[in-house]
């Protein structure tokens, strides 16, 4: 099997992402403050990655679609639109909780970083699921850049 490599880097991202808030959590539990900033500037740099090399391969190599059963591409459909939904609410959530954070507005900063954190989870759990039905469980259906979308339709 043969991964596409931008999908996989890009997906790669948003786990260490995840993975560096809960290591953040954990360090400012610890009361290790400096350690967690680190941690959570580090993260915030991964899920900016994800995120310039996801528009980067939408816009000029595209999407790919679901290539499954056509039976199950209803319920893939409303489950990536929850996952967009879901990255678009936790990104707000995860600048809001950054300029909080380094403004110094803690009580802010400790009332929504705990949720932001969780939607931040839920986003790197249902990316994953969407990279597994994509490209592992499934071979990927059709991919068209934007560019290409819009120059042929002039």
């Amino acid at each position: 099997m043969s991964l596409p490599l931008l999908p996989t880097i890009s997906t790669s991202f948003i786990v260490l992402s995840a993975i560096l808030i809960a290591i953040g959590w954990v360090l400012i539990k610890q009361r290790k403050i400096e350690a967690h900033k680190k941690t959570m500037i580090a993260a915030a740099i991964s899920a900016l990655l994800f995120f310039v090399i996801y528009v980067s391969r939408t816009v000029f190599i595209g999407n790919t679609a679901f290539g499954g059963p056509e039976h199950l591409k209803i319920y893939y459909t409303i489950f990536l639109v929850f996952h967009i939904t879901l990255a678009t609410v936790g990104a707000v959530f995860g600048i809001v909780t950054l300029i909080a954070g380094f403004t110094n507005k803690l009580e802010r900063h400790r009332k929504i970083a705990p949720i932001t954190s969780i939607i931040w989870f839920f986003v790197a759990i249902t990316g994953v699921a969407v990279y597994l039905l994509l490209y592992v469980f499934f071979s990927g259906g059709p991919t068209t850049s934007v560019i290409k979308a819009i120059l042929n339709n002039h």
